[in-house]
């Protein structure tokens, strides 16, 4: 019996050990994917093959590290909002493409997508403090163009772009008007305990029990969570409730986090969404969600029309408190 606990113990702390090198040694390339098994690196297409005015556009993070980007205009121009959009990990822009070309069409925007460093046709190694340079030198980029409304820029990410927009919002409240989140984790601590269950009683963020001994190790923790709740600019929560690489309930967790001082906020989910075909899976009720939030939050003030039309076959009270919203702008929280 002696024996037998003695290696218990030993192999309990044999894990822990083994978990340790591990998460030194290959955690950039657990959380970063920016080539997916058996394809390219390179883009497999651009923007013009599905018939998109775009720009290539080259920056620089404050590190001096090369970016490459694309800004794609809508055709023909429209005085809509300019969605920077920051991806999920795995993959480049390119993939992304057909999900753009559909939000265009919907939300008669442009789009700013950007490669972080490692990613696609940027330069430098991905790493959480290089891709915050990276998606500052983005916004600070859209900010200075004179072709857009500099008021009406709107963050969206998805999972890890989540996480990134999380902080560039939070960093910049003066220059971004909404955060748009989907299908994005607390953090990246909680989600190594879920991808190793072994670790979990060393690893974790968002009320894992344990010693947690490993996360002072992580270089890219991520910690979304405690990030949100300081959050003051209008927040939707895109969550779809199949996602089987984020556990549904890290949206909501993020959500409670921040209706505790932030009201200008809203969850939706959607039953059968996947972690990456929330959108598709949504249909229209997918982009009507975010059409109406950007109505009430993101609106384009028109000039010496202050009628409001309300249709009959929609909620009035709700028309109407958008069509105000229209012509005032946004309440301030807090």
């Amino acid at each position: 019996m002696v024996s037998f606990l003695k290696a218990l113990v030993y192999g309990a702390g044999g894990v822990a050990v083994v978990g340790m090198v591990a998460l030194v040694a290959f955690q950039e390339r657990l959380v970063y994917v920016p080539v997916v098994p058996g394809l390219a690196r390179a883009y497999p297409f651009t923007p013009a093959r599905l018939r998109l005015d775009y720009e290539d556009v080259f920056l620089r993070a404050s590190d001096g590290v090369r970016l490459h980007a694309w800004f794609i205009k809508h055709s023909p121009p429209k005085p809509g909002p300019t969605i920077l959009f920051f991806q999920e990990n795995a993959g480049n822009i390119a993939h992304r493409l057909e999900f753009v070309r559909i939000m265009m069409q919907r939300l008669q925007c442009n789009v700013f997508m950007l490669s972080y460093r490692g990613y696609g046709e940027s330069d430098g190694h991905p790493s959480q403090h290089g891709i915050i340079m990276d998606a500052q030198a983005a916004l600070n980029h859209l900010t200075q163009r004179k072709d857009i409304d500099t008021s009406r820029i709107v963050v969206f990410g998805r999972s890890l772009g989540g996480a990134v927009g999380a902080v560039i919002v939070k960093n910049n409240p003066d220059k971004v008007s909404s955060l748009l989140l989907e299908n994005t984790f607390t953090s990246i601590l909680d989600m190594a305990g879920i991808m190793f269950p072994f670790l979990r009683w060393f690893i974790g963020c968002s009320g894992s029990k344990g010693p947690k001994i490993l996360n002072c190790i992580v270089r890219s923790p991520w910690r979304t969570i405690d990030i949100i709740g300081k959050i003051k600019r209008p927040i939707l929560f895109l969550s779809g409730l199949q996602d089987e690489l984020v556990p549904p309930s890290h949206m909501q967790m993020l959500y409670s986090k921040t209706v505790e001082n932030n009201w200008d906020c809203r969850f939706v989910e959607f039953p059968n969404g996947m972690h990456m075909d929330t959108w598709f899976s949504g249909g229209d009720r997918y982009w009507r969600t975010i059409q109406l939030f950007l109505d009430q939050y993101v609106p384009e003030i028109k000039e010496g029309n202050l009628n409001c039309q309300v249709d009959d076959d929609k909620d009035n009270a709700f028309e109407v408190y958008t069509c105000m919203f229209r012509h005032i702008g946004p309440l301030q929280s807090g």
